[in-house]
């Protein structure tokens, strides 16, 4: 049985699912915009100030049946945002192509430090310092958000951002444990250069999921 599941998870038919609910996209491009997440264990990358680290060791969430995944998102949006953890760690070409052949519009928030597979709408890209995106994520990205820590994301911001397609939109956003004070500095950054625009961790505002 369990050489059977590992199986189905290789092909994508399964996955590690944390959870799945229906809310407001809080952060980016989307903002404000309804749509059913899909939240998938398992995280490498390691980021100290994450706030889903209960998602990192996907043997603590169930494989789960994609078609039943897919099922239930079919009952609550016409957009799904596939996030994690790192949810290019596994397959997502099963359930993409289940969720598309649904007329359902895909999106992924990814660091970009695996493979890309499974085709989207959009695609967000968050690099991370610890484990840099693959050249082919950076140049399939519709967006590009980094999180800014301290003064130093900055200079990475830019970094990042060069190696990313002209049409890519552009987004600083505050870690929310230190948005208090590297929000102001973001303003200021964003106002002297106007590429980049700001996204705001809303849903926690909101106070919603």
């Amino acid at each position: 049985m369990l050489k059977e599941t590992e199986l189905l998870i290789e092909k994508g038919e399964m996955l590690p699912l944390m959870e799945e609910f229906y809310t407001i996209q809080g952060e980016g491009y989307h903002t404000g915009k309804a749509a059913y997440f899909i939240r998938v264990g398992g995280c490498d990358v390691g980021c100290h100030w994450c706030d889903v680290k209960e998602s990192w060791n996907a043997e603590l969430h169930p494989p789960t049946k994609t078609d039943s995944i897919v099922e239930k998102a079919k009952k609550y949006a016409n957009t799904v945002v596939i996030t994690g953890g790192e949810p290019l760690m596994w397959n997502m070409d099963y359930i993409t192509k289940k969720l598309k052949d649904s007329n359902i519009k895909v999106h992924i928030e990814t660091s970009g430090a695996y493979t890309l597979s499974g085709q989207y709408d959009w695609i967000c890209l968050s690099p991370k310092k610890n484990k840099l995106p693959l050249e082919e994520v950076y140049q399939s990205a519709h967006e590009l958000k980094v999180i800014v820590y301290n003064k130093h994301d900055f200079k990475f911001a830019e970094e990042q951002a060069a190696l990313v397609g002209s049409k890519c939109e552009l987004y600083l956003q505050p870690e929310w444990s230190n948005r208090e004070k590297m929000t102001p500095l973001i303003v200021d950054y964003v106002m002297e250069h106007p590429k980049w625009k700001i996204s705001l961790q809303t849903h926690k505002y909101l106070n919603i999921p």
